[in-house]
């Protein structure tokens, strides 16, 4: 085996590196996440709901570019929660193949009573519960990997949440007030994987776009994956890039050939 491609948590892609290190394998990782979610008193409302919607509860909030933490203005905050927890009310949880169902299980046990946790968590530490809050059942299926979409305000940085990648349809919310302070925070992780946030100015678009630590942003988007972009990390969560030409040089080994008097 010349090289490893892996993708999945960043204790097992350390372990991994560890062990290729002893045959100098190539390696290229895709790892955890801890993503933030700015918006900006000039953002457009709406459309940051929306892109918060899409970013946070695909897939039950289980991939690795899923949002996990909230900074919204204080200008806007009000607007937003509010906006944002009436649309996370309508989610539809259920069966997949299920009419109209936005929210399926999450992958075990185990992810749903870490997502509890969090929550609970969060809540001994004084955060508010907006909206959900805890696991549920589907009438029937068996199974206890449900759990409510949930929105929790008041978050702090000593919190679970906030320092660990929950996982699954957990939104928890910060209010700022100064740029410098919210890029500040949403580098404070060891992760670097992906990074949202809206504003309509073009200048602090380019400035917060350089300034976050993260392999990837997306600028007024919530949904940035796509085959023709390099998808991958930085810091903890990974090295390398999947998709686009970026990609394939993963696999390749680059040669310099000097010949003269041929």
């Amino acid at each position: 085996v010349r090289k490893l491609s892996f993708t999945g948590s960043t204790a097992a892609g350390m372990t991994l590196a560890q062990q290729s290190a002893n045959t100098l394998k190539r390696v290229s990782m895709e790892l955890g996440g801890n993503a933030p979610f700015i918006v900006f008193a000039d953002a457009d409302v709406d459309a940051a709901v929306q892109g918060a919607m899409v970013s946070k509860y695909r897939n039950a909030g289980q991939t690795c570019v899923c949002t996990n933490r909230f900074y919204i203005h204080s200008a806007v905050y009000d607007e937003f929660v509010d906006k944002y927890a009436q649309q996370v009310r309508k989610l539809k949880i259920g069966h997949g193949f299920g009419d109209g169902v936005q929210i399926g299980p999450l992958i075990s046990k185990q992810g749903a009573d870490k997502v509890q946790r969090h929550v609970d968590d969060a809540k001994r530490q004084g955060a508010e519960i907006i909206c959900g809050g805890r696991e549920t059942r589907v009438e029937g299926l068996a199974g206890d990997t449900f759990f409510e979409p949930t929105i929790v305000s008041k978050v702090t940085p000593d919190m679970q949440m906030y320092q660990e990648e929950t996982f699954g349809p957990l939104s928890g919310i910060v209010s700022f007030d100064d740029d410098e302070q919210v890029v500040s925070a949403a580098n404070d992780t060891d992760m670097g994987l992906a990074a949202y946030f809206y504003t309509k100015d073009l200048s602090r678009a380019f400035r917060v776009s350089e300034q976050l630590e993260y392999g990837m942003v997306g600028v007024n988007s919530g949904l940035i994956s796509t085959e023709i972009a390099p998808f991958g990390g930085v810091k903890y969560s990974g090295m390398g890039r999947e998709g686009s030409k970026y990609g394939i040089d993963e696999y390749v080994q680059l040669k310099y050939i000097c010949m003269e008097n041929v």
